[in-house]
């Protein structure tokens, strides 16, 4: 695991007033570290503003929508936000990647902290911390607590909970050398964090609605390359029927992941009528990360994701000819 730099706590106690951020269609991890460093700055007396471009559609994260400022092309932020702001960008490592926030960022001093790094992103600088071996964003936010000399308070630790737990599938991603996951969550159970609480936050909740979807998503799910790859969809009418809140894209996984002899797996959602989201996660060797990136993606290498246009027909053909490459 990387120190965290000097020169970015040097920038943490410089700067007075910080826009925090994070990418759009934020997750726990995303949620979990913004906020929890927008405490931190203001526990040191800066000003902090938690901004994004959302959209908050996940079960988990919707309850903290109103602590955001939310940016979009209709919600113009007011300059007086932006005036005299240093930047903290968590969970990614390019403006880009926070959307609709991106042109406003611009130009404003920046750092980033995250644990995806893929050289074609471009340069790190000083300020930034960047740790693939992380496990989450929200694990290098509480080293970035103790390397500012101070302690987690009970409210940081629960949303720091929230976010390990979000990135390591409640640490059922982990191998053998992913102990310092069990000491980060001793720690903030420590801290006050509650992991029967956390667990019902990111799991608990659900809708019937979401359950019935499940359900379609499971029934057309496809095998290929002798079982070592599924792959299901999710149609446009499916969306419109149940709502994007009835997703639960995690269950579907866990579902599909415990077939005997499967690799990896991909969901295509067809978003709009010439447009699909696509994710893409494997228990182990494969290298999901890639074949999101050959089609324009990214992520890590057991779980990853992109946004490509077409029909789920065309992206399916599109995406079988990269296992083909994997798997022959």
């Amino acid at each position: 695991m990387k120190d965290v730099p000097k020169d970015l706590i040097n920038f943490i106690q410089t700067g007075e007033k910080f826009l925090v951020a994070g990418h759009r269609d934020p997750d726990g991890d995303c949620v979990g570290s913004q906020l929890t460093i927008c405490s931190i700055l203001n526990r040191l007396g800066k000003e902090a503003i938690p901004c994004s471009a959302g959209p908050f559609k996940r079960t988990e994260i919707k309850p903290y929508e109103r602590l955001f400022t939310l940016v979009s092309n209709e919600n113009v932020p007011d300059k007086n936000v932006l005036n005299g702001a240093w930047v903290i960008i968590t969970d990614c490592n390019s403006l880009e990647r926070t959307g609709e926030l991106a042109p406003y960022l611009e130009n404003l001093p920046t750092a980033f902290i995250d644990h995806h790094y893929h050289p074609e992103d471009g340069g790190i600088s000083s300020l930034d911390y960047i740790d693939p071996v992380a496990p989450s964003v929200t694990f290098m936010v509480l080293n970035l607590i103790r390397a500012l000399g101070m302690e987690t308070s009970r409210e940081e630790a629960e949303l720091l909970l929230f976010g390990l737990c979000t990135d390591t599938g409640f640490f059922r991603h982990g191998d053998q050398d992913h102990a310092l996951s069990f000491e980060a969550a001793a720690r903030l159970i420590y801290a006050g964090a509650n992991p029967k609480k956390t667990y019902m936050a990111i799991y608990g909740g659900k809708s019937l609605e979401s359950r019935y979807l499940i359900g379609r998503i499971l029934n057309r799910a496809e095998s290929h390359f002798n079982g070592r790859l599924i792959v299901s969809t999710e149609e446009y009418e499916d969306t419109q029927t149940y709502g994007q809140e009835s997703r639960d894209s995690d269950t579907i996984y866990q579902l599909l992941q415990s077939v005997a002899g499967v690799e990896a797996i991909v969901l295509i959602r067809q978003e709009k009528p010439d447009n699909c989201s696509v994710g893409f996660r494997s228990l182990d060797q494969i290298n999901v990360a890639a074949v999101a990136q050959s089609l324009g993606g990214g992520g890590h290498k057991n779980a990853s994701g992109l946004s490509i246009a077409g029909t789920i027909k065309d992206v399916k053909i599109k995406i079988l000819a990269e296992f083909e490459k994997i798997f022959t």
